[in-house]
């Protein structure tokens, strides 16, 4: 296959180059486009209102491994190697491996689903892979399953363009429990800004937050991951809620009596 990899954390961080080079000893070819620094929580952004600007890296990945270095967002870097920096369209996208976890609600806010997601939108199968710590170092489990997922669907192809969203627990290989298909949880934060001041007297705000709630169900991928399992969450960009609609169309025919009143 011709496969396009991504990510938020950036081209030079260790998740992606152990996906690149777990990868590079197979028979697909692989390209590398990266954010050219970290890009985590940016969503689905898109860059309007400056210049992209990509460089090629050059001993960073495996010789057989072309890689770019992009000066925008994830969405931004697949959006760029699928419309201008590939002659060939790729079979698979892949993101990550990202440094913490995406479970959950988290999907709304990361960088790394969002580069996947921008696969998708485009009709091309896409998985987002993510490593459930920040401070656990070691990505070979991550990559190791990201590889057996490449090699199942170069064998049994996804039915049509979605998007699987991956989270591998963060403890040895040999602990894994296995890997189930779940639904996505619910997690709430308690969003933290500490107030600064600059050298020139300045006020500014640092986000932080934790979690203060979860929702995780048999079925959830929090409740898997905790479980010591993969995860993997079928995802889609319709989110409509299909079961609001008969009371919304009940609820404008009275808005228009309303409003003729």
């Amino acid at each position: 296959m011709n496969i396009l990899i991504s990510n938020d954390d950036g081209i030079y961080a260790a998740g992606v180059r152990a996906l690149a080079e777990a990868l590079s000893d197979t028979e697909h070819r692989i390209t590398v486009v990266c954010p050219d620094r970290e890009r985590s929580a940016t969503g689905h952004a898109l860059t309007l209102q400056e210049p992209l600007r990509v460089d090629q890296i050059e001993g960073v990945y495996p010789s057989n491994i072309e890689a770019w270095a992009c000066s925008g967002t994830p969405s931004d870097t697949v959006k760029l190697a699928l419309d201008a920096l590939l002659s060939d369209r790729p079979d698979l996208v892949l993101s990550g491996i990202n440094r913490g976890a995406n479970l959950g609600t988290d999907v709304l806010y990361s960088g790394t689903v969002s580069a996947a997601m921008e696969g998708v939108l485009e009709g091309v199968p896409s998985i987002a892979f993510s490593l459930t710590s920040f401070a656990h170092l070691d990505f070979s489990a991550a990559a190791n399953f990201a590889k057996k997922m490449v090699n199942m669907i170069a064998t049994y192809p996804l039915e049509e363009a979605i998007l699987l969203n991956v989270n591998i627990p963060a403890i040895p290989e040999s602990d894994i429990c296995g890997a189930v298909v779940t639904r996505l949880g619910i997690r709430r934060y308690k969003d933290l800004f500490e107030k600064r001041v600059d050298p020139r007297g300045k006020t500014y705000y640092w986000l932080s937050g934790v979690v203060v709630e979860e929702e995780a169900e048999a079925d959830t991928d929090i409740q898997a991951i905790r479980d010591n399992y993969v995860t993997i969450t079928p995802l889609k960009y319709d989110l409509t809620l299909a079961a609001a609609i008969p009371f919304m169309n009940t609820w404008t025919e009275k808005l228009a009596t309303l409003t003729g009143s």
